[in-house]
């Protein structure tokens, strides 16, 4: 039988909906700290395992032919017990054979027992086929609900803003895509399917003691009671140990994270060590807890099953009692039979404290992928999006403000400007002055807390979000490439672009040349965030990435800070060359940068406070000015301020020059040598 005819997945094969969690619209915070009641939990897991009831049917219906093979055996077991007892001796109890049947009155025991047991084996046989059927389906079924509950996750991580992942670290999110999901699984596979398994069982094993004998059922299963208070008591201390694991592990991943982030820091420090009693202590942690939590199951689970074991002297001294006097109650079927279903009732009751401690772990599980599933999308489409396939690139803000939380102060602060379309726009100012901030509010990874921005006269927050990331090309100042070929990389943001396509950007990009010299050209595999090529190469395959999109507004931040001055002549002049007839906004601190902008805007604590050409603003004497001067010390800069080289110019001459822009640089360009000559 084909595992796979198994139903298991939604009707819908779309992979953004392969699983419906229901959704919970009173997330309000990026932050995930929210706290769920068990109820909520219960409904929300029970909710997800119904979108696959199918499967769930068709394993419970393997289950219950399994449940009719096991009672049917025992049954026939019973009956063949009395009839060796009644061949040993013919004064013992007449045998009951099921549905009134009689065997032939010349039937020897020797006969009957064959019969008995050919058919006891062939259930045996049944229930072989059965179990196997049942472990291929289940596994099959567990697997594809993992794989679509981690794809669903995973798809809306995709969807969530910048915001989320400020707010919450990247350790705890891994853990939650990948070992929370796998833990929201055991609900379905160790507590409903096995809940719903022992339900059932109990239900026909207690129903089939009630037919051998009222009385004895009721005092067999008088301590029931106390084992549900007893999982009561246990599950309000388990499952907040349970999370606080979780929470401790996300630490121990962290630690793990920065340390293979980090790993030329620690090692250019000497701090291995350190750092391995830092992953120790965090280990430490989780496992103590871990101990503490163990130490009450471990008195948990033999409790429960110490007071269900305690029905069999009640079962040996008033049964032994009924088989004495009451003539209908056999041996066999009667003591037997009732001796076993007693004890599969005291193992399925057992069982309670297995599943008791998986529903911790699911519930623990749940709160934490729930949490993700409940984080609100705040930059998303309008319902009545405008469309905007390809923009002009006329770009103006109005009156804009921005802070990253409500708890935090702005970092833009009524800012308004217009870039015309084609134009390019540069900004300056120090570490902290808002410049990254105002860049990543053009392709909406935040949006405003005041104001707006218009591109072609539409609100950013009016047009479809697609449409208005795919107008807009980014490279960042740390560049990351992906663990795939050069091509792939530059083709990630239009992966049908074709080979003819891909060499065009990097011949723009001025990354042709360094790939056709790998051994592999644009097949070239990358390490990971491509640490298999400079600083230079990566920030070039960024440009031909961005330029690939043809897009008519490109966003540069910083793309020549700290790169040689040969590498920033060639990032330079790919720039250049992506920049032309192309609005473009562009981060710079070096004099060759900014002047070939048609606007500056110099920005100080989230303000504007100068705008203009260079030329402008070399003439306004102002902060711009000021920073320009720190630079003279290049030459290629001194050459744009008119000045002349250094190597023709004596320390007197230099210093007269200074004299003549003014007195105090004097003292600022030894300075700005010192420094590398960054604004």
């Amino acid at each position: 039988m084909n595992p796979k005819n198994i139903p298991t997945k939604p009707k819908s094969q779309d992979t953004n909906a392969a699983i419906d969690l229901p959704q919970n619209p009173s997330a309000q915070t990026a932050k995930l700290n929210k706290d769920y009641s068990n109820k909520e939990l219960m409904i929300r897991m029970l909710a997800l395992a119904w979108q696959y009831k199918r499967g769930l049917f068709s394993l419970l219906a393997i289950q219950l032919l399994l449940l009719g093979l096991i009672i049917s055996a025992l049954n026939l077991t019973g009956l063949a017990i009395d009839v060796i007892h009644r061949g040993f001796n013919p004064e013992a109890k007449t045998p009951e054979w099921p549905f009134g049947y009689q065997p032939p009155v010349d039937s020897s025991p020797l006969q009957l027992i064959l019969i008995v047991g050919g058919i006891i084996f062939t259930f045996a046989a049944l229930r072989f086929v059965l179990e196997r059927i049942l472990t291929v389906w289940k596994a099959v079924f567990v697997q594809t609900m993992v794989i679509d509950l981690r794809t669903k996750v995973y798809n809306k991580l995709q969807r969530l803003t910048f915001r989320f992942f400020d707010d919450n670290e990247s350790a705890s999110i891994i853990n939650r895509v990948t070992s929370d999901v796998q833990g929201l699984r055991t609900f379905v596979d160790t507590v409903l399917l096995e809940v719903l398994g022992i339900i059932i069982s109990l239900i026909i094993y207690i129903s089939y003691m009630l037919q051998i004998h009222v009385g004895l059922t009721i005092a067999c299963l008088a301590t029931t009671p106390l084992i549900w208070l007893t999982v009561i008591f246990f599950s309000r201390i388990i499952r907040p140990a349970f999370l606080k694991n979780r929470k401790l592990f996300d630490s121990a991943v962290r630690v793990i994270s920065e340390n293979a982030q980090g790993v030329h820091v620690v090692k250019g420090f000497g701090l291995q060590p350190n750092q391995a009693a830092t992953f120790a202590a965090a280990n430490d942690k989780v496992t103590a807890q871990k101990n503490w939590t163990f130490n009450r199951l471990s008195t948990f689970v033999p409790l429960v099953s110490f007071i269900a074991t305690i029905n069999i002297p009640i079962l040996l001294v008033y049964g032994g009692y009924l088989f004495i006097h009451d003539p209908k109650f056999n041996l066999g079927s009667g003591l037997i039979v009732f001796a076993t279903l007693l004890t599969q009732v005291a193992m399925q009751i057992g069982n309670i404290a297995n599943i008791t401690n998986g529903m911790m772990r699911s519930l623990t599980a749940a709160q934490r992928v729930f949490e993700i599933q409940d984080a609100p999308i705040e930059i998303k489409s309008p319902s009545n999006a405008i469309s905007l396939p390809r923009a002009r690139g006329e770009l103006v803000c109005h009156n804009v403000s921005f802070a990253y939380s409500q708890d935090s102060p702005p970092v833009i602060q009524n800012i308004s400007f217009t870039a015309s379309a084609g134009s390019c726009i540069a900004l300056l100012g120090a570490t902290g002055s808002g410049k990254s901030s105002l860049l990543s509010l053009i392709p909406r990874f935040y949006d405003p807390t005041a104001g707006h921005i218009t591109l072609d006269g539409h609100k950013l927050t009016d047009l479809t979000l697609d449409d208005l990331r795919r107008n807009i090309g980014i490279v960042f100042q740390e560049t990351y490439l992906f663990s795939v070929s050069i091509a792939d990389n530059i083709a990630f943001g239009n992966p049908t672009a074709t080979r003819d396509q891909i060499v065009a950007a990097a011949k723009i990009a001025h990354a042709h040349e360094f790939i056709e010299e790998l051994e592999h050209g644009y097949d070239t595999l990358l390490r990971e965030a491509g640490q298999n090529l400079s600083g230079g190469q990566r920030q070039r395959i960024a440009i031909a990435r961005a330029v690939l999109l043809d897009p008519p507004i490109l966003l540069l931040d910083d793309p020549t800070a700290a790169v040689d001055p040969e590498t920033e002549h060639l990032i330079l002049s790919a720039m250049d060359n992506a920049m032309s007839q192309r609005t473009t906004f562009v981060i710079a601190h070096r004099l060759s940068t900014l002047q070939r902008a048609d606007m500056i805007l110099v920005l100080e604590n989230g303000h504007i406070v100068e705008t203009g050409t260079h030329e402008e603003l070399m003439q306004a004497d102002g902060h711009y000015y000021e920073a320009a001067k720190l630079q003279i010390a290049d030459d290629h800069s001194r050459e744009i301020l008119g000045l002349a080289p250094i190597a023709s110019t004596t320390k007197s001459h230099l210093d007269s020059e200074a004299t003549d822009i003014d007195p105090p640089y004097a003292q600022e360009s030894d300075a700005a040598s010192a420094e590398g000559g960054d604004v």
